[in-house]
């Protein structure tokens, strides 16, 4: 039988879905990119925003009228609030946001003629973090190392911690293994991700911290490189940026969630930091990183923001001088705090906000490109096409070169320019 995943949302969405490929393909599956032709669809849903559950609801129809014949199984964020609409768009089976291995061998026996059914548990009363194989089929260079899920901030904006429950972190050993087994099958990178990987280890016994999760996989893996997904900035402190600095092949790309450079508006956001101290972590991660990428997320057009806020977010934004940021207008989310708050900003300003934003990030973005003009980065290959290959330096920024055959090898390449958003340079032999 022929099955095809297709994933919307996060990087730990992605993972995921790789882990179920992996399950079903060892269970005799074949994972096919072309969902025309297969016998299952499998749709991995989102649920952050209320556009992403416009999407998620939207791929459903779209499956269900691309591969008429085909069994659909739905899981996911958005599936696990709102199962009966999943099910009344016609998806076979449904599941919610744990579970996936459970879930992809349920889908086999629908394939095989069995009902689908609803199985979904109450995530707030999760407390066993599920491991699942890392890596993917596809001979991809870099592979995702889950070792934490669920969120425990409760941010008025946001439904995940009533989606993904509360905190669980992977054991520090059996992050350390699956990190072993990664690179004997030949990952140049890892990239350490979760739904919060900041609160890592606060349900584990011992003082346990991310830097602890970092170190041992750093271990574990020597020679590969190390990527770390977003981070809350509290978890920016002197002794985690010693700590991981010391880590072989950690990346100087730092992705901070930022939402806001207004302390009034992250108030109302219930987000646990001010503006002071997230500029305590930018400060901290130049110090133990110099020249290091820092990128964040910002939310333009929050319940209540106006004008002056926002004129405060922008200064800030322009403060911390990011190399790349994420800007997303505020889309309210059923069931949030945020959505049943006065003073809604009408969604031209959102729109026009955002566009402001956006322009000063790419200014920020095109400086810091130039800043690496005539510096030397080690850039992982990935691809290649008619122009070259192309890669990311350690700091995420893409990098092309004129030759080819380089996918999957870590060269040393002597930037030269910037061009179309991205960096070019030579091969240093």
């Amino acid at each position: 039988m022929r099955i095809h995943v297709h994933t919307l949302g996060c990087k730990v969405n992605q993972f995921e879905s790789q882990a179920m490929e992996s399950i079903l393909a060892e269970k005799g599956a074949e994972i096919s990119t072309v969902p025309e032709d297969c016998d299952g669809i499998i749709i991995n849903t989102c649920a952050v925003t209320a556009e992403s559950g416009r999407k998620s609801r939207q791929a459903v129809r779209r499956f269900r009228a691309l591969c008429p014949g085909a069994k659909i199984a739905v899981c996911g964020c958005y599936s696990q609030l709102d199962p009966e609409a999943v099910r009344a768009l016609g998806a076979d089976l449904v599941g919610g946001s744990d579970g996936r291995a459970a879930f992809a061998e349920e889908f086999l026996k629908v394939l095989r003629g069995q009902d689908g059914f609803i199985a979904l548990d109450e995530p707030l009363r999760r407390r066993r973090f599920e491991s699942l194989p890392a890596g993917g089929l596809y001979g991809r260079t870099r592979a995702m190392l889950k070792i934490q899920d669920g969120c425990s901030n409760f941010c008025t904006y946001c439904v995940i911690p009533y989606t993904r429950g509360p905190v669980r972190s992977q054991p520090l050993e059996e992050a350390a293994e699956e990190a072993a087994r990664l690179k004997a099958r030949g990952y140049r990178e890892l990239v350490i991700t979760g739904i919060e990987i900041a609160s890592y280890g606060r349900d584990l016994k011992g003082d346990i911290g991310l830097h602890d999760a970092v170190e041992a996989i750093g271990a574990a893996a020597p020679g590969v490189r190390l990527r770390l997904g977003s981070l809350e900035p509290r978890v920016i402190t002197e002794e985690f940026c010693r700590r991981v600095a010391g880590v072989e092949g950690l990346c100087p790309h730092f992705h901070l969630s930022l939402q806001s450079g207004c302390d009034a508006t992250l108030s109302r956001m219930r987000r646990k930091y001010d503006t002071a101290r997230f500029y305590q972590s930018v400060e901290l991660l130049r110090k133990y990183f110099p020249g290091c990428a820092l990128t964040a997320d910002l939310i333009t057009g929050f319940p209540g923001e106006d004008e002056a806020e926002f004129g405060e977010t922008m200064a800030f934004i322009e403060k911390c001088d990011f190399s790349a940021m994420h800007i997303f207008p505020y889309s309210p989310r059923p069931g949030t705090a945020a959505a049943g708050m006065e003073n809604q900003v009408e969604n031209r300003i959102k729109a026009e906000r955002a566009h402001r934003a956006s322009a000063l990030a790419d200014a920020m973005e095109r400086r810091y490109l130039e800043s690496c003009v005539g510096k030397s980065l080690n850039v992982l290959f990935e691809t290649e096409g008619e122009e070259g290959s192309v890669g990311h330096a350690e700091n995420y920024v893409p990098v092309i070169v004129s030759e080819r055959a380089l996918r999957g090898r870590v060269r040393e390449v002597a930037i030269c320019a910037v061009e179309k958003g991205r960096l070019s340079g030579e091969l240093v032999c």
